[in-house]
């Protein structure tokens, strides 16, 4: 089963080198602390914390292939797990506030869409525009006040999003995989996937070919706003509290664990598995670092070393044509 795992990343190099990467630094981290990287705590923390960034480089991968950005989906986790923690302390019922929340993330996902395909304002001013927009929205209406998700804990809803399975897995994990998998399957085989990797890659070829190239751009913004929303829910979960700076700290880490796994800031091209194998990379380089004794003052400097380094690799590899698969 590996020997056909290695055998299928190898049809794609670019696949096929993160994952080396991904093998060799955690080879490194385990040879400069054995006792930390070969007990299973470690690992467990990692399936606690890397979904929440994973999943979001995953559903904000597809914008970027498109050639678009968006940066405006913390703010949009902000108001989606203000929205969550709100109608849930109004009406009592968790899952009114959590279909309430994934509305709240699709529409600030379709005011993206409409601004940058209707109004063709460019998507790096619009969604800046917009995440200050519902930072602010949360601030004005929070107060700068949290708010409790304590009486969450004994509902089904609860066990779904953050339980353990087993005392041994985070239900994060089992999260990440099936969005994953689901992307990935989407992005490689259905034809919505070509349509997101040919717009990208030429959009007027796209028109040419009959891509509704506006319809493709407005459903990849509104998963991204969908997708922000449940990671709001399911990190306000885990804490059982909402902050009203929910969602601050992830944007540049994102947008790292993309750029990392091999998607083009150009558009068209990036892998599903290539953005998770970077957010795993981005996930666990702290602890790696710290563990093996070196001072936290280093970490920001090894990450802005690992992407920088990576990024003139990718396109050296591109420019030599091997990462044509």
């Amino acid at each position: 089963m590996i020997g056909r795992f290695i055998a299928a990343l190898r049809h794609s190099k670019l696949q096929f080198s993160i994952f080396i990467v991904v093998v060799l630094m955690f080879a490194l981290f385990i040879i400069f602390n054995p006792v930390t990287f070969l007990s299973y705590s470690i690992y467990y923390a990692f399936m606690s914390t890397i979904p929440f960034i994973a999943i979001l480089a995953i559903s904000i991968t597809p914008v970027i292939i498109l050639g678009e950005i968006d940066l405006s989906f913390p703010s949009v986790i902000g108001i989606s797990a203000f929205t969550y923690a709100s109608v849930f302390t109004i009406s009592g019922n968790v899952y009114l506030a959590f279909v309430g929340s994934l509305l709240a993330g699709a529409i600030a996902g379709l005011i993206n869409g409409v601004f940058v395909v209707k109004a063709r304002i460019p998507s790096l001013i619009i969604t800046l525009g917009m995440g200050f927009f519902w930072r602010g929205l949360v601030y004005v209406l929070s107060g700068g006040k949290g708010l409790s998700l304590v009486e969450t804990q004994g509902t089904v809803l609860y066990k779904i999003l953050v339980g353990r399975i087993g005392e041994a897995v985070p239900a994060q994990a089992v999260w990440l995989a099936v969005v994953a998998i689901v992307f990935g399957v989407i992005l490689k085989f259905h034809r919505f996937g070509t349509h997101i990797l040919f717009t990208g890659d030429n959009i007027e070829s796209a028109r040419m070919m009959g891509i509704n190239v506006s319809r493709v751009k407005m459903i990849v913004f509104i998963q991204l706003g969908i997708f922000s929303a449940l990671v709001g829910i399911i990190s306000s979960s885990e804490i059982v509290y909402v902050y009203p700076t929910s969602g601050s700290g992830y944007l540049l880490g994102v947008l790292a664990a993309v750029f990392l796994g091999g998607t083009s800031v150009f558009g068209g091209r990036g892998t599903i598995f290539g953005t998770l194998m970077g957010a795993i990379i981005i996930g666990s380089l702290e602890a790696g670092i710290l563990s093996s004794g070196v001072s936290g003052f280093w970490v920001r400097l090894v990450y802005g070393i690992v992407i920088v380094l990576s990024l003139n690799i990718y396109a050296y590899l591109g420019r030599i044509g091997w990462l044509r698969s």
